[in-house]
């Protein structure tokens, strides 16, 4: 004769919830997401979400171009830093027409003269860029209000974006609905995911251009330790336009293979560098469409906070902020100067539709545009 155990119903109550949490279907209270106010921009409500995880860590969002407002991690110290560049209130971002932590569209970087042919069809893309178009054109997804809604899983707090974007805006093809998913893990991970469908075909390379300093803007990103895991780079003409080639970093200031300071090699008279601005090229870091891989990182000895980048797109741009100068003021009246930070833009090439020999970046219909990058922090 088998005898039924008999478990308390609370011992059976914590199993059940502990497998609802496993699955998201309960969220974990450990974590926070809430919304508020935050303005209007003709006349449409824009609001800030922000979320909380385990470890006190915050993130920030605004639906006023999809935007990375804050993003605060410990350091070596248990103290709070703000690892992102960004302004006060919606006001400065209305002020001060930049990318800051922006989701940049259609198109990231920039496509040469606006032009692309599809299918035999030529399309005329916004030209805002010294004739070349750049981010998604005079009104990219960084202008656009999105709808959101925050929530919470047991994986930690997230917000989920949504835009419309309507065939023939900026001059691209095909009525494109998108989703962009922001979640800080209870590990200190800061996530985007990116979904995106269309009723015809296009072109697609959306990416978010966060201004990252891991010193929380005490000094400038030139002592920041970055690896890029590429051993390729596109050379630029002189319209940050890709020339075509396919070259190796080995023997260029353009290689970080092993971690290297930023400021190490940036005024050596090589391609662009040559010109006082820094870097700003791509790189090929042999990522897949079959799950992340490590793509850069990058370490701020002064305050230990090691930041490891994990994606799925072929590659990333390195942008040393070498276009500030100064006259942008920040989060609490600082002076965005040049040098004061490193993008890690993880996208498809630039000007991808005009070179056969890069990675194709058409989506059709019936098909889904997905991507994932993971940015995670950690202080050593």
């Amino acid at each position: 004769m088998i005898k039924k155990l008999k478990i308390p119903a609370i011992i059976v109550s914590i199993l059940l919830i502990g497998v609802l949490f496993e699955f998201g279907v309960v969220a974990d209270t450990t974590a926070n997401a809430k919304v508020e106010p935050w303005g209007e921009v003709n006349g449409e409500s824009v609001f800030l979400y922000t979320l909380t995880n385990s470890q006190d860590a915050k993130l920030k969002v605004t639906n006023y171009g999809a935007r990375v407002t804050s993003l605060v991690v410990p350091d070596k110290e248990g103290n709070m830093v703000d690892v992102v560049l960004g302004f006060d209130s919606l006001e400065g971002y209305l002020k001060n027409h930049t990318y800051i932590g922006a989701i940049v569209g259609r198109y990231g970087n920039r496509i040469e003269d606006g032009k692309f042919t599809l299918d035999g069809k030529q399309y005329s893309l916004v030209t805002n860029n010294i004739g070349n178009h750049l981010h998604g054109g005079h009104k990219g997804f960084d202008q656009r209000i999105w709808k959101g809604e925050a929530y919470t899983t047991s994986e930690g707090a997230h917000v989920k974006l949504n835009y419309l974007s309507p065939a023939g805006e900026e001059g691209y093809p095909g009525n494109l609905d998108v989703d962009v998913i922001y979640t800080l893990t209870n590990d200190n991970e800061f996530i985007f995911e990116i979904e995106a469908t269309t009723d015809e075909p296009t072109i697609l390379n959306i990416t978010n251009h966060n201004y990252y300093n891991l010193t929380g803007g005490k000094k400038l990103a030139l002592d920041h330790e970055l690896m890029i895991n590429g051993d390729k780079f596109l050379p630029q003409d002189d319209e940050y336009v890709p020339t075509g080639e396919i070259r190796s970093v080995e023997g260029t200031p353009m290689d970080f293979t092993t971690p290297t300071k930023v400021g190490e090699r940036i005024d050596a008279d090589y391609g662009h560098l040559g010109l006082g601005y820094g870097y700003n090229p791509f790189y090929f870091t042999g990522n897949t469409r079959n799950g992340v891989s490590l793509a850069a990182t990058a370490y701020a000895p002064s305050t230990s906070i090691l930041m490891k980048v994990f994606t799925d797109q072929p590659g990333l741009v390195f942008y040393s902020a070498g276009f500030l100068d100064g006259s942008l003021e920040g989060k609490g009246g600082q002076k965005y100067e040049k040098y004061d930070a490193i993008c890690l833009e993880t996208q498809y090439p630039p000007d991808d539709p005009n070179n056969p020999n890069f990675p194709s970046d058409v989506l059709h219909p019936g098909e889904i545009y997905e991507t994932k990058t993971v940015f995670k922090f950690t202080a050593k």
